[in-house]
C-alpha cells in the first residue's frame, strides 16, 4: 500500500495547502516508494508560527528537561532502528549495513546534546570594583534547517538536535527525494514528548519551500546543507536579512599518502575515503596525492580491493547524479586521464568506483566536485609540494595524511587548508569534533561542543552596583 507523508506541523500530520504530492522513487530499481507533500510557502509559514508559538514554552523549560526528553528520542531511534534503516535504505539506495551506521549516528546527537544540556554558558568578567558583568547565551528563537539527500535522518539531527537542546525551535526542509525518515522521526519526537511546534517538518522543493524559509521574518537563524551553487543563494538572502546561516557545502578532499606510511592501511582508508556512500558525501577523499616513489604500489592496490568494494556499495541516489557523474567519466577520458578501474557507467543509478590515473591538479576531474565514486591519483616528491598541491583548490572541507613521522604529521595539517585533517585514517568527522569547510566549502561549525554556540546568541550584562 502506497503511503502518502503529509508535513509534520505543530505535532501533527498536516496536509499540503496545495494538495499535491511528489513521488519518491527507490534508486535501485525506480519503483515508487512513497508521496512526499509538495510544501509552499503557505505551508512554510504554517510552520514557522507554529514553532515562534511554541518557541517560548520550550525555552522556558529546564535545561536538563529539554536534555532528557533529547536522550529518550535517541533511545526511541535505537527501538525503531528497523525501520530507520528501511526508510533510509529505499529512498536513498543505500546497503543496510550503512543505513545502520547513520541510524546509530542519529541517535548519538540525541545522547550527546542531551547530556550537554547544562553546560556553562557563559561566564564571569572582571570589571573593576564596583561592577558585575558577565555573558549569557540565549537562543535565536526559530531556526530553519536545509537538509541534503545523500543522509537525510543523521543530518537532519546533526543541526536540529543542538539547535534544540539550546532551546530554539525547529522547522526542517528535507530534500524531496530523501523525506520519509526525517518525517518520521519529527513525528517520533512528538511522541516521546516534545511540545506541539517544536520540531516541524516541510517537505517540497528548494524553490517553494527552502526559498520560503530561508526568507521568512521569524526564522532568525539558518543551517544548511547542500551545494555551492544552493548555498551561495541561501547565504544571499540571508545577508539582505541580516541573519547569521551555517553553510556545509561541497569538497574535494585531498588525501596525502606519503612514502613512509603504512601502504595497506593507507590502502584500505583511501578506498573508503572515496566510495564510502558511493562517493555522496561532502568530506570524501578524491583527490589522492601519493609520493611517487610509491605511487605504482599504491594504485595497483588500490585497483586489486575496489571490486570488492564494489559489492558493498548502492546506486546513485538519483538519476540526475548519476548523469552528472556519468558525464564527469566522459570529461577525465578527454582530459587524458587514465582509468585503471571503472570508468564506464553501470545500468540504472550504478556506478563502479573508478580510479584515475594520469592526472594533474588542473583537470577538471581534480578540481570539481564530482559527488560520486570516483579518485583522481597524483603524484608528488616532496612535502611542499604535497601541501601546495592539496591547497591548490577552491575547497577546504577535508584532508588527510598518511606518514609514521608524527612531526611531519602535525607540521602538514598545520598547512593543509580545510576544516579537519585525518591522520592516518579517514573518517567522517566524530560527533566531537566541530565540522566545517574553509573556502567553497562554506562556514560556520556542525557538531562537538562549538555546534551549541552556533545556536546561540551572546549578550553581555553589566550590572554597576554601590559598595
Amino acid at each position: 500500500m502506497m503511503i502518502n507523508y503529509d508535513h509534520w506541523i505543530s505535532g501533527k500530520a498536516t496536509a499540503p495547502s496545495s494538495g499535491a504530492f511528489i513521488d519518491s522513487t527507490s534508486p535501485v530499481d525506480g519503483r515508487l516508494v512513497a508521496r512526499i507533500a509538495s510544501g509552499t510557502e503557505s505551508d512554510v509559514a504554517c510552520a514557522v508560527a507554529a514553532a515562534h508559538d511554541a518557541g517560548h514554552a520550550w525555552c522556558e523549560r529546564r535545561p536538563m528537561e529539554r536534555g532528557q526528553l533529547l536522550m529518550a528520542l535517541g533511545r526511541a531511534i535505537r527501538e525503531r532502528a528497523d525501520r530507520f534503516i528501511e526508510l533510509e535504505s529505499a529512498e536513498t539506495g543505500k546497503p543496510a549495513w550503512q543505513a545502520e551506521l547513520e541510524v546509530e549516528g542519529a541517535a548519538q546527537y540525541c545522547e550527546f546534546y542531551g547530556g550537554l544540556v547544562n553546560i556553562e554558558q557563559g561566564s564571569v568578567l572582571d570589571a573593576g570594583p564596583g561592577t558585575h558583568a558577565f555573558t549569557r547565551r540565549e537562543p535565536f528563537g526559530v531556526v530553519g534547517v536545509i537538509t541534503p539527500w545523500n543522509s537525510p535522518l543523521n543530518q537532519c539531527l546533526r543541526s536540529s538536535v543542538p539547535a534544540l537542546a539550546v532551546g530554539n525551535t525547529v522547522v526542517v526542509k528535507p530534500s524531496e527525494f530523501t523525506s520519509t525518515s526525517t518525517l518520521t522521526v519529527a513525528q517520533l519526537a512528538t511522541e516521546i514528548g516534545l511540545d506541539d511546534g517544536v520540531f516541524n517538518v516541510v517537505t517540497g522543493t528548494g524553490s517553494a519551500v527552502g526559498q520560503s524559509l530561508v526568507s521568512h521574518e521569524k526564522v532568525r537563524r539558518v543551517s544548511f546543507t547542500g551545494s555551492v551553487r544552493a548555498g551561495r543563494e541561501v547565504g544571499r538572502i540571508a545577508a539582505e536579512r541580516i541573519i547569521p546561516v551555517s553553510l556545509e557545502l561541497g569538497g574535494k578532499g585531498a588525501n596525502l599518502v606519503f612514502a613512509d606510511a603504512d601502504i595497506d592501511k593507507a590502502v584500505d582508508g583511501s578506498l573508503m575515503a572515496f566510495a564510502y556512500n558511493t562517493g555522496q558525501v561532502c568530506s570524501a577523499g578524491t583527490r589522492l596525492l601519493v609520493e611517487r616513489t610509491v605511487h605504482d604500489r599504491v594504485v595497483d592496490a588500490l585497483a586489486a580491493k575496489t571490486p570488492s568494494m564494489s559489492n558493498k556499495l548502492g546506486p546513485l541516489t538519483t538519476s540526475a547524479q548519476r548523469d552528472k557523474v556519468a558525464h564527469y567519466l566522459e570529461v577525465a577520458a578527454s582530459e587524458g586521464a587514465r582509468a585503471v578501474v571503472g570508468g564506464t557507467p553501470g545500468s540504472g543509478n550504478f556506478i563502479e568506483p573508478t580510479i584515475y590515473t594520469g592526472v594533474t591538479n588542473d583537470m577538471r576531474i581534480a578540481r570539481e566536485e564530482v559527488f560520486g565514486p570516483v579518485l583522481a591519483v597524483i603524484p608528488f616528491d616532496n612535502q611542499d609540494e604535497a601541501v601546495a598541491l592539496a591547497n591548490d583548490s577552491d575547497y577546504g572541507l577535508s584532508a588527510g595524511i598518511w606518514t609514521r613521522d608524527i612531526s611531519r604529521a602535525h607540521r602538514v595539517a598545520e598547512q593543509l587548508e580545510a576544516g579537519q585533517v585525518y591522520i592516518n585514517a579517514w573518517r567522517s568527522s566524530l560527533i566531537e569534533t566541530p565540522f566545517g569547510g574553509y573556502k567553497n566549502s562554506g562556514y560556520g561549525r556542525e557538531k562537538g561542543l562549538q555546534a551549541l554556540h552556533e545556536y546561540t546568541q551572546l549578550k553581555s550584562v553589566i550590572v554597576t552596583y554601590s559598595r
